[in-house]
């Protein structure tokens, strides 16, 4: 049982790269909530 230490640091590890990245992404979405976001597929 010497792997579960390692398992519980991954986890942490994932949890706050998600969190980081979400706060970032949201971040990114209000600075570009005034200006139209053009989702068009190019031909």
């Amino acid at each position: 049982m010497k792997r579960k230490p390692d398992l519980l640091w991954v986890l942490v590890v994932l949890f706050s790269l998600g969190v980081v990245t979400t706060g970032y992404t949201q971040s990114l979405w209000e600075r570009q909530g005034d200006r139209p976001v053009n989702v068009s597929a190019q031909p």
